[in-house]
């Protein structure tokens, strides 16, 4: 299982894109600073769980606002097609703004139900 935790502004859809879908210099530069900081690491199955844990400054942010431009910059890094994605889960939580950012858990669909407990139960504690 990768577990990514970056603190880092969330981007929404709307930030991303120019009128007919071309790259804002917001996202370009969201891009290059993920590409480069998110750790290596391979990933080798055919089916994939995704779960996103969003820390939101603003509690009328969006939850699958990030969820698409995060995806793609995971796919470019990580060499997978997301169309292999068949679980997800997204949590949403409120936090001040110095703490905003996301963690990411990526692995094997085979192992879903197990490793979703120990994201669950690990979310709960540092939530409480």
């Amino acid at each position: 299982m990768l577990k990514i935790e970056k603190k880092i502004k969330l981007l929404s859809v709307n930030q991303c894109w120019q009128g007919q879908r071309y790259k804002t210099k917001v996202y370009k530069d969201y891009e290059k600073i993920l590409l480069f900081t998110l750790p290596k690491h391979k990933i080798d199955c055919e089916k994939y769980y995704i779960v996103f844990i969003f820390n939101f400054s603003s509690a009328r942010a969006d939850w699958d606002n990030p969820i698409k431009p995060l995806q793609d910059i995971l796919q470019k890094k990580y060499n997978f097609n997301d169309c292999n994605i068949i679980n997800a889960l997204v949590l949403k939580n409120i936090v001040p703004k110095k703490d905003e950012g996301f963690k990411i858990y990526l692995g094997d669909a085979s192992n879903f139900c197990d490793d979703i407990a120990t994201i669950l139960n690990e979310s709960k504690e540092q939530n409480s």
